[in-house]
Parts: C-alpha cells; structure tokens; sequence
C-alpha cells in the first residue's frame, strides 16, 4: 500500500496527494505489489516451474509446472515452426491463450474476464499488469524452448495517464529483422482467448479492439 505524508499546514501537499491518490484509483490497477510483479517478470520460467501473478496488482502469486503432454499444446501452436516474424507473432498469440487455459485450470484463474473495471475483485481476476507479467514470463518459456525464433521480449510497457485513455501495460516483443516493436496484450479479452498483437506506436496511441468488452 503506497503511503503520502505531509506537514499539516501543507496544503498544496495535501491537494496534490489527493489528485495522485485520485489518479492511482483509477489507473490499472488500483494498487499493485512491485515486490511480486518484479519477482515475475525478472525471473527465468522453466517448465519444471515458474511464478504467475493474479489477483489484481500481483496481489496473489502461483508457482506453475507444466507436464511434458501440456507442453504440447503449446509446441503444437508453433508446428511447423513459423518461417517468419509475422507468422512468428500469429503463433504467439494463439500460445498465450493456450497458456492461460493451462494455468487457469490450476489457478482458478480460468474465470478471468476481459478488463478490469465492472470485475474488479472478483475471484480469480487478473488486471493488466497481472496479464503483462504473465504473458511475459510465458513468452520468455516460449523462447528459452526454442518456439520463438524472430523476436526478443522486452520489458512491460504503459500507456495512458488520461492523454490517450486510462493508464494501461502490456507485454512487448521486439522483431529482431526490422527493429519495430510490438504490444502483446491478453487484458482485452476473456482468459484463454488468443493475445491482440499490435505495432507498439499504434497500442500507445489508445487503440482498442471493437469486440472487447474490456473497460
């Protein structure tokens, strides 16, 4: 929980702890645990394990193992292996939903629906950055395999801050031939569903799918 401090007769202080507090509760996610989501995203995936966030902010944390048959699902997306990058992030997308199936079914997680705002607490809820944390701890799997050959997976990425809609993360991946970037984003949908993989420039400027329910 993030604490404000100030002199009692500061009142600008007070005011301006009042619009950040103001502004936090309406970002995604309402609070978030930097400890955990660091823990996340910095860490190695194996199958033998590897840690998922969920609950809002990485309020909860699992340690996740993957069978050598469930694996296979995810191998089966890349067969054959994809011969170029667009291919590449076509099979990408359709793993994350893959990947969220599997965890769900061992999380409790496979309730999630699209969005945060309207679902907010509900049991087994991810928001964004539980969603970008996860996805980036299974691409890394992904590419530590040998699935992902034509991208590197960057650090998180945030939008927002009410120019181009509420503050937002996903995941990023970079093409490794043309240097562009791209978001990869599973919070616009229900669990399990494939990831919005889209030029980086293009999810920074507030776009959305006109099928998500997400809000």
């Amino acid at each position: 929980m993030r604490r404000w401090c100030f002199d009692s007769g500061d009142w600008g202080a007070r005011i301006a702890g009042a619009i950040a507090a103001f502004f936090l509760l309406l970002s995604c996610p309402v609070w978030a645990d930097s400890a955990a989501l660091t823990q996340v995203l910095q860490q190695k995936p194996t199958l033998e394990g590897f840690d998922i966030c969920y609950g809002g902010g990485c309020a909860a944390m699992a340690r996740i193992t993957l069978s050598a048959e469930e694996w296979q699902r995810v191998v089966q997306v890349f067969s054959p292996l994809p011969e170029n990058a667009a291919a590449e992030r076509v099979a990408i997308s359709h793993a994350l939903g893959e990947m969220e199936q599997m965890v769900g079914a061992k999380t409790g997680t496979s309730v999630d629906k699209a969005g945060t705002f309207g679902v907010w607490g509900k049991p087994g809820q991810l928001d964004c950055n539980d969603e970008a944390a996860n996805s980036t701890a299974y691409m890394k799997l992904m590419l530590k395999e040998g699935l992902i050959r034509f991208h590197d997976i960057l650090d998180t990425k945030r939008r927002g801050f009410f120019l181009n809609g509420w503050p937002h993360t996903a995941a990023a991946i970079l093409d490794r031939a043309s240097g562009e970037r791209f978001a990869v984003d599973s919070w616009f949908y229900d669990n399990g569903q494939p990831a919005v993989v889209i030029p980086l420039e293009q999810w920074k400027s507030g776009w959305k799918p006109g099928n998500s329910s997400a809000r």
